[in-house]
């Protein structure tokens, strides 16, 4: 039998999901922040802890920091800007959320359309993604303070740094961050869904250690694809892999992509696509994998959640597909 673990209230628009500590974060349209924690582990269920007035506009995303750096939340507005709140607790019956840091939009209006948190040799970095195409890298020096970051880069999604084109217009964008934490890597992936070509296609971003900046060393698309509007990004966890996994979502289906993990000699990383699925009658707009990499649940605009896995052959298929209840 089926059993609710926690009821959203009306409005509610974005939600993310703390592994770590069995929590629960909600963002709705009237900029509520809501926080939900699962008081006793062994019933499966959740409370409402926390609600607290975060915003004047809609929260469209929020995305929780990595748990070694506190209990917090970064959550983006409709209006373009986003924040990074706190939760102190001056003791067990009085909680509440602070805000750590405010960002704004980007110059000429430019709007915030997705951030995602990466933890790279013991630092915490902050990848941002604006609708004028810009990728901002910030950092964090002092692990304890979540006031002071610092803008580390800045670069638009090509792999060649010269191009140039005018005003660009995205309506949305997508970061997934490598999950594997090791000391001699960092990179992301990022697509973008924009009037320009050039900026869609998904690139891999590394850091180079020598140089000290960010550079593209693999784009996930096939010459007859490369401007396809990306609607969603997904890196893998790598339980032991030789390669890396990564999922994109446009309009011809959703795609998986391995990559390779030494560079050629001019620094890029082999890409092979191995499937292309088609199940939702329409976009895949969201998309996530289990913690061993092997399974990736997808919903779209067919309101079903559908989960992929590969056989020992390596084809890929639908294991099940998944209709909420009303």
């Amino acid at each position: 039998m089926e059993k609710a673990l926690l009821t959203l209230e009306k409005g509610t628009i974005s939600s993310a999901w703390n592994y770590c500590g069995q929590r629960f974060a909600t963002g709705s349209v009237n900029g509520t922040l809501t926080i939900f924690d699962s008081v006793d582990p062994s019933s499966s269920s959740f409370t409402l802890t926390s609600k607290s007035k975060v915003h004047d506009t809609s929260i469209v995303k929020v995305v929780w920091v990595p748990p070694e750096y506190g209990d917090a939340v970064a959550c983006i507005f409709s209006d373009g800007g986003f924040s990074i709140w706190e939760e102190v607790a001056e003791d067990p019956e009085h909680v509440q959320w602070v805000l750590c840091k405010s960002f704004e939009g980007n110059s000429n209006q430019a709007q915030v359309l997705d951030i995602e948190f990466g933890v790279f040799l013991n630092s915490l970095k902050l990848i941002t993604a604006y609708s004028d195409g810009l990728v901002k890298v910030f950092e964090l020096p002092d692990p304890l303070d979540l006031k002071n970051w610092q803008l580390q880069a800045e670069f638009q999604n090509v792999i060649d740094s010269v191009a140039k084109f005018g005003k660009v217009v995205s309506l949305s964008a997508s970061i997934s961050w490598n999950p594997q934490r090791g000391e001699q890597q960092s990179s992301f992936a990022i697509g973008f869904n924009s009037d320009i070509p050039l900026l869609n296609s998904t690139k891999v971003w590394e850091f180079d250690l020598d140089h000290q900046r960010w550079l593209p060393v693999a784009e996930l698309a096939l010459a007859n694809d490369k401007g396809d509007p990306v609607y969603t990004v997904s890196w893998a966890p790598n339980i032991g892999r030789p390669y890396e996994i990564v999922a994109t979502a446009t309009n011809k289906g959703i795609a998986i992509w391995h990559i390779g993990v030494d560079a050629n000699q001019v620094g890029r990383l082999s890409v092979e696509k191995v499937a292309l699925l088609s199940g939702h009658e329409g976009g895949a707009w969201q998309m996530e994998w289990d913690m061993s990499g092997m399974t990736l649940a997808t919903t779209g605009d067919d309101g079903r959640v559908r989960l992929w896995q590969s056989n020992l052959n390596g084809v890929w298929h639908e294991q099940a597909a998944i209709q909420p209840t009303t």
